[in-house]
């Protein structure tokens, strides 16, 4: 019994391991060899049947499903495929610039999720670090030591990305503003004692990730409909040319930029449940434990339908331009940073929850 489990968990494993690599493939496959009505349009049917998927799961939650939608992804390619060698139906064309408004006007709602996770993580690393630092001098000592090379490290990085980050005046102003902002919240902080080095060195972290993604130059974000070969006249002897196109035409920007934003996503959705607690609470709740929360109930369905998440964040991010990408990056610095200090500053004297993660 216990080798069967082994071997289905395998299974199971590389199924999801298969859907993953299948939707970082064909979205920009698509959009290379097709057009871009016919990548948003692969997008929405995957996103559809991301939707019937979560579903399922949550009625039936049998991990069977990852494996029965292992075929469904290079079906719906075919289709996509087949629709485009052909006359397209002007309803299908609606369709997909309807798709395509409403994953350009998402892009502020991601920009809000990934700077609200990003702040929420920073906040649990702080409060988990205060917890730790409390056992004893030896890892007081660690944790200055790692947020003291933390500090060393974001600088490092932004002094080797600035050439390319701050290209521009402006650019270079944005930096310089979000430095100083970093360096005044932090001493706020400290002076009201609602934060630590740990939160501190965990934003610097963020911002310098933020500063080295706008460093990239304008050709890590290639039009990808102008720079490959079509597929469609012979599929068999362009292998070479596929190859070729996974390994150095994919936007390794966007790549970097998608697994940031949905594994920050997922730790959020960990955290969550743990928001919100009454003090007098334990770790496993009072009566029905955590899952009466709302937020338990909020992290459920993100998890449920994380893969629609990806399908989503994922085509949006394709869809960017280098201009948009760079924009997106300065708001999503000066959101995360205004957020902070909003916390930083209202938050009440009394409030316990906010003391037994801030005060050091």
């Amino acid at each position: 019994m216990s080798g069967y489990r082994v071997l289905w968990n395998t299974v199971s494993h590389t199924a999801k391991l298969s859907t993953v690599l299948q939707i970082l493939l064909f979205l920009p496959l698509t959009l290379a060899t097709l057009s871009q009505p016919a990548f948003l349009l692969l997008s929405l049917l995957l996103s559809l049947h991301s939707v019937i998927h979560g579903t399922l799961i949550l009625l039936w939650g049998s991990p069977a499903l990852s494996v029965m939608q292992v075929p469904m992804h290079p079906f719906v390619l075919l289709v996509c495929f087949n629709v485009f060698s052909t006359a397209v139906h002007p309803w299908l064309f609606t369709a997909t610039q309807w798709w395509g408004q409403l994953l350009k006007f998402s892009g502020p709602f991601f920009i809000v999720l990934e700077g609200l996770s990003s702040l929420l993580v920073a906040q649990k690393l702080g409060q988990e670090g205060k917890r730790l630092v409390e056992r004893g001098e030896v890892y007081q000592f660690g944790f200055l030591i790692s947020s003291a090379a933390t500090y060393v490290g974001c600088a490092w990085w932004i002094v080797v990305t600035y050439p390319d980050a701050a290209s521009s005046p402006l650019s270079s102003t944005f930096l310089g503003v979000a430095l100083t902002a970093l360096v005044f919240l932090t001493f706020i902080g400290f002076y009201l004692r609602r934060t630590n080095i740990i939160e501190s060195s965990a934003l610097s972290l963020f911002i310098a990730y933020n500063v080295w993604l706008c460093g990239f130059d304008q050709q890590s974000f290639l039009d990808l409909a102008s720079a490959y070969m079509p597929l469609l006249p012979n599929v068999l002897p362009h292998f070479e040319a596929l190859l070729n196109f996974v390994t150095n035409t994919l936007p390794k920007p966007v790549l970097i930029a998608l697994l940031y934003r949905l594994t920050i996503l997922h730790l959020a959705s960990r955290i969550l449940p743990n928001i919100g607690a009454d003090s007098w609470e334990k770790e496993d709740g009072v009566d029905d434990g955590w899952e009466g929360r709302p937020t338990s109930t909020l992290t459920r369905i993100v998890l449920t339908y994380r893969q629609l998440l990806f399908v989503m964040v994922y085509s949006h991010l394709l869809l960017l331009d280098y201009s948009s990408q760079i924009w997106w990056r300065w708001i999503n610095i000066f959101f995360t940073l205004t957020m902070w200090g909003v916390e930083l500053l209202v938050s009440p004297d009394d409030d316990l929850v906010s003391k037994e993660w801030k005060v050091d």
